[in-house]
């Protein structure tokens, strides 16, 4: 059986004493627990006791259950001396082990376990707290007294330092610490390795120093300081890693935006931001969040890739790639579409290396991830508001001033408002060969997003008008997909073939073609052209340039053949 000890705010406590079997806890007079509480819901939550352990789940109360800080919702486990919180009450889990149990050697971290008694009655009994909940304290208790050394809130004497001198000082006043406090160091790692830890914490920003050091690790996503997941080889895992605290974590935000200039407070819960390596961040605090600050990184991959690197993982075709290299070096109008971490990014960054040397680039974006291999590129990056709401500079006003800056190319990391027009009116105005990016599912479901941005400008045109720019700008849309088994593959490239009455014509030139799946996952499938070759290549041919049309399929459109659009 578990005792739970029911303490409220003027540090009364009533003690509970359950068997196995689901209990109520509310202010209900028909719940199993009671609860004396005004910010208790009737029936608020339920813990479930049984030999595979103890459970909590809240049932839909109007001010939820809370451990750690953090809202939970069902079926969490406990274990002894756990506490969560209902209201203004501490509720603290107590395991009650029979006489024979005393003595139990369950494992730190092993699922509960059902002893049995002389007569025969199975008697529930909890584990005992993992060493890492050992070590998570140790390192809670030597942080804070870390800080508090190196008065790191105010950073008034630490100023002058280099980060590898502030690091040394930190490891020297967490040893210091330790010894002072007479505190015993976990032995379940290296001592040198948790002074590590409590440095990155204290300094750096602690666990998320080891996962982006990890090259397989292409996402990072913090939510809240007890969860944090990563993405390998496409996949979402649960990494082990935690944060000390909240408050922790929230340094650790503030370490990173504060540098660029932005804030993020209760006035301003949202922020954008980068890391050194270009790294983007975005990161979303209370009260907008309600599990704690979260944040997730888009990791910036050290190495380069190039088009090569994506034939080689399967993302493509030789012959595709041949063929995007032709649009991009003749000055061709592309636009990379597709959903959330499809890789629009990093083909757009790979397109953007055609680009002739001897071409001027002014690349925009919100956070500046391109990382251009030509000498004369201008960098812009939007910029927030400030704490008085005044200094936003948009994406929009970025491509506006560019005009004026004697671009040959303009490239927007991605077209998400009102920036669109202005795009859209630099590519009919003489700045052939931009390239950006936009989220959609399919090229046809970009024209219409395409159609709302322009919209959404604030400009009143009628809708076949905003047609007729998007005809006459953009010449190519790749559609990027990710798919089940992790993988990412331009699963589309089309031609904006002019219009037909009212309606944008799209012709495929290639296109994957999804065959099945293996038995471990696994998406096959070929690419295949279309067997029709884009407009512009008779204009290139009429320019003396040798094209290759073997590429584009079987079919034969060489003597003035129509083909059949896609509408």
């Amino acid at each position: 059986m578990i005792e739970l000890h029911v303490q409220d705010d003027q540090g009364q406590s009533i003690r509970h004493s359950l068997s196995s079997g689901k209990h109520s806890l509310g202010k209900a007079a028909d719940a199993d627990i009671v609860l004396s509480d005004p910010f208790a819901s009737k029936y608020h939550a339920q813990l479930d006791v049984s030999v595979k352990g103890v459970f909590i789940t809240d049932l839909g109360s109007t001010n939820g259950t809370w451990i750690k800080k953090r809202k939970i919702k069902k079926n969490i486990p406990l274990v002894d001396g756990d506490t969560f919180t209902i209201g203004n009450l501490m509720i603290t889990t107590k395991i009650i082990r029979s006489r024979n149990n005393q003595d139990s050697t369950d494992l730190p971290g092993q699922a509960p376990q059902a002893s049995t008694q002389h007569d025969g009655t199975n008697v529930f009994s909890l584990p005992k707290r993992k060493s890492d909940d050992q070590l998570f304290e140790f390192r809670k208790k030597v942080h804070m007294l870390v800080l508090e050394h190196l008065d790191m809130y105010k950073r008034t004497t630490m100023h002058n330092m280099t980060s590898t001198e502030l690091r040394l000082e930190a490891a020297n006043s967490a040893r210091e610490v330790i010894k002072r406090n007479r505190l015993e160091i976990p032995k379940v790692k290296p001592e040198d390795e948790i002074i590590d830890e409590i440095v990155a914490e204290a300094i750096g920003l602690g666990p998320l120093e080891v996962l982006l050091a990890d090259d397989t690790i292409t996402e990072i996503m913090v939510n809240g300081p007890d969860d944090i997941y990563i993405e390998q080889s496409g996949k979402l895992i649960k990494s082990d890693t935690c944060f000390n605290s909240s408050d922790s974590l929230m340094s650790i935000i503030e370490r990173i935006v504060t540098p660029l200039g932005r804030r993020i407070d209760e006035g301003s819960p949202m922020v954008d931001a980068r890391l050194e390596d270009g790294s983007r961040v975005n990161a979303i605090i209370p009260p907008l969040s309600l599990i704690g600050p979260v944040v997730t990184i888009r990791k910036f991959p050290k190495y380069r890739f190039s088009i090569d690197d994506l034939v080689e993982m399967g993302s493509l075709t030789r012959d595709m790639a041949n063929f995007l290299e032709v649009c991009v070096k003749n000055k061709k109008n592309v636009v990379v579409s597709g959903g959330t971490g499809s890789g629009k990014t990093t083909t757009l960054n790979i397109l953007s290396n055609f680009i002739p040397e001897n071409e001027r680039i002014v690349t925009i974006e919100d956070a500046a991830e391109l990382q251009l291999g030509q000498d004369h590129v201008i960098t812009l990056e939007s910029r927030p508001s400030n704490a008085e709401g005044k200094g936003m500079i948009a994406i929009r006003d970025l491509v506006k001033n560019s005009l004026r800056m004697r671009p040959d190319r303009i490239v927007v990391g991605e077209c998400r408002g009102g920036e669109a027009i202005d795009m859209l009116q630099a590519m009919n105005t003489g700045h052939d060969g931009s390239l950006t990016t936009g989220h959609a599912n399919s090229p046809r479901d970009f024209l219409s997003r395409l159609e709302v941005m322009v919209l959404m400008s604030g400009i009143d045109l009628p809708v076949r008008a905003i047609r007729e720019q998007i005809t006459s700008a953009v010449d190519i849309i790749i559609q990027q997909t990710r798919f089940s088994d992790g993988k990412r593959r331009i699963t589309n490239i089309v031609e904006v073939d002019g219009m037909e009455g009212d309606v944008v014509l799209l012709q495929k030139i290639f296109e994957f073609k999804r065959k099945g799946k293996t038995a471990d996952g696994m998406i096959t499938g070929e690419y295949c052209g279309c067997g029709y070759a884009p407009t512009f290549y008779r204009e290139l041919e009429e320019a003396g340039l040798e094209m290759d049309r073997s590429i584009f399929g079987e079919k034969d459109f060489l003597n003035e053949q129509k083909p059949s659009w896609e509408k």
